[in-house]
């Protein structure tokens, strides 16, 4: 069984390896997503706003484009539900705010920066 303190583990490794400082995700803090992160589409997306009221910034989804299918196409859940739903993620929740992460089950995985993600309007 995987504890919250092997997903902070591999969020370090993922971080090291990157030459980013670790930003632990709250886990009192909601993130947001899509219900396409949780079907068989791929690739599965991330991107981190700076923390906003009770969402730690996370944003993730699955398909190339960020859906935009209607009005609430992001949705609140705990962090912890995602060992479950979809435990791929978890090791990418402790990369820095600006940071997106590409990844599909096939062992791809692309991360970068993207500073418009920090730009405010």
């Amino acid at each position: 069984m995987t504890t919250w303190t092997d997903i902070e583990k591999e969020q370090k490794e993922v971080c090291k390896r990157m030459n980013l400082s670790w930003t632990p995700v709250d886990l009192n803090l909601m993130i947001a997503f899509n219900d396409s992160l949780f079907s068989n589409l791929q690739p599965i997306n991330g991107l981190r706003h700076p923390k906003e009221n009770k969402i730690d910034g996370w944003y993730l989804w699955s398909g190339s484009e960020i859906p935009q299918d209607n009005n609430d196409f992001f949705n609140p859940i705990h962090v912890k539900h995602l060992i479950e739903k979809q435990p791929l993620v978890l090791k990418y929740l402790g990369l820095p705010c600006g940071y997106r992460f590409q990844i599909d089950h096939n062992g791809y995985e692309d991360i970068w920066f993207d500073n418009s993600i920090l730009e405010t309007p």
